[in-house]
């Protein structure tokens, strides 16, 4: 018996290495073709607009910029593709992933199904400061209706801490503190622009707040990628407290986690991504909501898995909803947040009776 034992073991032993060989190509080959759907669907989504733009221009385009060669291409077209097009697709990529991202973490965090990166009152905040900028000029053109912006969302949130805090500190505290800040931000937002403002700035602080990528720059995309990889990072660092959260408090100050301390850093981390990117694209819902739910179902609920899948699927989601809504009702671009909200909603829809059928 016992020598039957020690050749089950040894057999073990001798197989675990073996299984854990397999899983890096997996994962090598799941990473390869991520990036590689996701280079696709930039490329294709740089050929979409007004102006025609083969696949072979914005390749000639994009090499030649990064140095590799030095093809002859036309002027109108690099500027499209280099200075239009191709920081806009990136901005998208980076609020798809960074709204995905963030929805994950409040929806451990808050133990809420339903919770995503407006939750916490950032959008509404957000919306208030660039009315406020843009509106009443408050700042003295210091800042603009993005630096409002993001003003705004930081406001918000604070806020929602002090309410949270004096309501008991717990996850419904939070979830109620959103609700009343998004409520209390969205009355000051329409009291200012349908009082205060005329039909030009109207236009424009309503074409912000439905979500829009016009205009966006290189500058946008550094600061919306750096935002966005410094909260992947954490993300990744923070798999095993998220998991542990997913279970309730008590589960995870069992297993050592500080709660308190881990949910007020996840909850920062979510507040200035959000805040960060809807300063950039104003707000853009059902992106956060939607696309958590959508990776659960692929690949479990492990946050290890969960993490990397819903940030594949917020670019790409984000990238094709960008492009779709620039070339809808051309030459006037439909703005993203409603065209996120179009395909969001049968989305989630579907989900959700996928997800009974399942049950």
């Amino acid at each position: 018996m016992v020598g039957r034992e020690r050749g089950r073991a040894l057999t073990s032993a001798a197989v675990l290495p073996q299984r854990r060989t397999r899983r890096i190509p997996t994962l090598v080959l799941a990473t390869v073709a991520s990036l590689g759907v996701i280079i696709l669907t930039i490329a294709v989504a740089l050929t979409l607009g007004p102006a025609n733009v083969s696949l072979v221009n914005v390749r000639d385009v994009i090499t030649n910029h990064l140095g590799v060669t030095d093809i002859p291409v036309r002027v109108a077209a690099d500027a499209i593709v280099w200075q239009e097009r191709l920081p806009r697709a990136l901005v998208a990529a980076a609020c798809g992933a960074g709204l995905g991202l963030c929805g994950v973490i409040l929806q451990s965090l808050l133990r809420n199904p339903l919770a995503d990166p407006f939750v916490l009152g950032v959008s509404s905040g957000a919306s208030t400061g660039a009315v406020l900028f843009g509106v009443f000029g408050l700042g003295g053109g210091v800042l603009t209706l993005s630096g409002g912006a993001f003003a705004g969302a930081l406001v918000a949130f604070a806020l929602v801490l002090v309410i949270a805090r004096f309501t008991g500190g717990g996850t419904a505290s939070f979830v109620l503190a959103g609700i009343a800040a998004t409520q209390f931000f969205s009355a000051l937002t329409s009291l200012a622009v349908f009082a205060f403002a005329d039909s030009d700035e109207t236009r424009g602080v309503m074409f912000w707040l439905l979500g829009s990528l016009e205009g966006v720059r290189w500058d946008d995309v550094a600061l919306c990628a750096a935002v966005v990889l410094l909260g992947a990072i954490v993300a990744f660092a923070s798999v095993r407290p998220l998991d542990a959260f997913a279970f309730g408090d008590d589960v995870a100050a069992s297993l050592g986690i500080h709660v308190a301390r881990t949910r007020m850093l996840l909850l920062v981390l979510t507040a200035l991504i959000a805040a960060t990117l809807v300063s950039v694209a104003g707000a853009i819902g059902f992106v956060g909501l939607v696309l958590p739910h959508a990776a659960r179902l692929l690949v479990g609920s492990r946050h290890a898995r969960v993490i990397p899948v819903t940030i594949a699927l917020g670019m790409v989601f984000m990238i094709t909803v960008d492009a779709v809504s620039r070339v809808a009702f051309a030459p006037v671009p439909l703005p993203v947040g409603v065209g996120t909200a179009l395909i969001g909603v049968p989305v989630f829809v579907a989900l959700l009776v996928r997800r009974r059928r399942r049950a």
